[in-house]
């Protein structure tokens, strides 16, 4: 919270601060988050409810990043004029690899744009979707059955995760230079592990305990 406090107190740059304090929110927002869920750990029908709230300001928060980004850098017309016409360098690393030859064009800096911002709007929808399965018996962590609802808004949120990732990289790619007095390396990372880690880590929880299930029982 001291961070969030500081930045309030010292508000001398307000268009960069705004979108630094929305980020910062999330660190107290997944405190509580955790904390709430603890309280009702053994309550199968609250714990969506949370995710929902959890879920939304994740979504936001990517949205925060990548405005923060473009305020950084001034702005859509003025990235543009700094990459337009440059060549694509290409890169395995950054998914690149088979954009050898092209060039920058507003037509990449927008599919990098709304590549990132689908995961905001995809991200609270299926929150949603999850609640209203939820009222009626389709949702369980873990349950893949066709029958039940977990399977198919786990499938689509890897779709929007993966796309939202690999929309940062290229961005990443295409405006580091611009970006490096920012130093944006950390906060890419940081943003990167809080939001996308965390979903793929639940997944891998899931996936452990599913296989422990399976194993015969002595």
């Amino acid at each position: 919270m001291r961070p969030i406090y500081l930045h309030l107190r010292w508000h001398t740059n307000s268009s960069e601060q705004r979108w630094i304090v929305r980020i910062l929110f999330i660190v107290p927002i997944y405190g509580f988050y955790s904390w709430v869920s603890l309280l009702f750990f053994n309550s199968e029908s609250y714990y969506v409810y949370f995710f929902t709230v959890r879920d939304c300001y994740e979504a936001f928060v990517i949205y925060s990043f990548l405005s923060l980004c473009y305020e950084y850098l001034g702005g859509e017309g003025n990235i543009m004029s700094e990459i337009r016409g440059k060549p694509i360098k290409s890169s395995c690393m950054y998914g690149t690899c088979c954009l050898s030859g092209k060039t920058y064009t507003i037509g990449f800096l927008r599919f990098f744009k709304q590549a990132t911002l689908q995961f905001c709007i995809v991200k609270p929808i299926m929150a949603f979707v999850v609640i209203i399965l939820q009222a009626f018996g389709k949702y369980r962590d873990g349950d893949w059955s066709p029958d039940g609802g977990y399977l198919y808004v786990t499938l689509v949120y890897n779709v929007s995760v993966s796309l939202a990732l690999y929309g940062l990289f290229l961005f990443y790619f295409a405006t580091r230079e611009l970006l490096t007095p920012f130093e944006p390396i950390l906060k890419f990372c940081t943003v990167k592990s809080i939001i996308f880690l965390s979903f793929w880590q639940g997944m891998l929880l899931i996936l452990f305990s599913l296989n422990l299930s399976l194993l015969p029982h002595q």
